[in-house]
């Protein structure tokens, strides 16, 4: 797999990076286990988590698969800080107390003395930019983190961020897909010129990149499941489904996958430094592993981009 720089750092990541935010929820030990086997055998390298994922399990989880399916040193480690979730309500705390705090609670589940990104997961209008800066700071100062980024920022916020930082910021997260091209408008133009690497989540659009929704909705998927249907259902609708079926028609024509295609366009955009995909089945992470993620033809591309203009 290619292996790709993060924004203007000396960071290399692998074009895919693993996601875990289903681990120790809809995903169990034992698949997480195969799915870590088959990303690495891949030739992936980043695993991406956060304190929220699970409370902290998903990230425990992650620490227990670390020297037993792969060494610490073969692999690089994100993680995030200052979102909570309890009772199904969102909160978010990036004050400096709450970031470091929960900077070693990360650490101490993992298993390790550093993760090589650390990010602020949210914005926090609350709490002044300069003491979560702060923050970020103090833990690459003080080695508990090799790299330091941001999460879920708008455009304004993340030129603000790096502009303000007496540090490098080298990476942000942000959803974007063919499905979602919302980040175009101004957070990638930000990020560009701030030299940023966009981390993009949900890069499938939530799963329905896939085809899998295609006509009707599969059993155990998570639109069938009232706690995760409205995750899904956004992108279930007339224009969406319009998307989705331009992708099928183009992966026919190609000979490839919709998943391949839906990748090989984001990994071509501008600004994008890895695709965190989230197989919660080893199936799923050995259909995304068979990716080519070659680029596209370029009058495919523009055909995809036509129909899925924001708006």
């Amino acid at each position: 797999m290619q292996q790709r720089y993060v924004g203007n750092s000396g960071l290399r990541v692998s074009a895919l990076s693993l996601g875990t935010m289903s681990w120790s929820g809809d995903t169990d030990e034992q698949d997480a286990s195969e799915i870590l086997r088959t990303f690495i055998d891949g030739g992936g390298k980043l695993i991406d988590t956060a304190a929220s994922y699970a409370d902290g399990r998903a990230e425990a989880m992650v620490g227990s698969l670390l020297g037993d399916v792969v060494s610490r040193t073969e692999v690089c480690i994100s993680t995030k800080a200052g979102m909570t979730t309890s009772d199904g309500r969102r909160t978010v705390d990036t004050s400096r107390n709450a970031m470091l705090t929960g900077l070693d609670a990360s650490l101490a589940r993992l298993g390790t003395d550093y993760v090589d990104i650390w990010f602020a997961q949210a914005w926090d209008g609350n709490v002044p930019l300069d003491e979560t800066l702060s923050a970020l700071e103090f833990a690459l100062r003080s080695g508990r983190a090799r790299y330091a980024g941001i999460s879920n920022f708008n455009g304004w916020q993340s030129a603000k961020a790096a502009a303000v930082a007496g540090f490098p910021l080298v990476a942000a997260q942000a959803e974007y897909s063919l499905l979602q091209r919302k980040a175009e408008a101004e957070l990638v133009p930000a990020v560009e010129d701030a030299g940023l690497g966009l981390m993009a989540w949900a890069p499938l659009g939530r799963g329905v990149l896939t085809g899998k929704y295609r006509g009707a909705i599969p059993a155990g998927s998570r639109a069938a499941r009232t706690d995760s249907a409205p995750y899904v259902e956004p992108y279930l609708e007339a224009q969406p489904s319009s998307v989705v079926e331009a992708v099928a028609m183009a992966a026919k024509g190609l000979g490839r996958t919709p998943l391949d295609v839906s990748l090989s366009w984001l990994l071509s955009q501008h600004g994008v430094a890895t695709a965190i995909v989230g197989p919660r089945t080893p199936v799923q992470a050995k259909e995304i592993m068979a990716a080519q993620l070659t680029r596209l033809p370029p009058e495919i591309a523009r055909a995809l981009e036509d129909v899925s203009l924001p708006g």
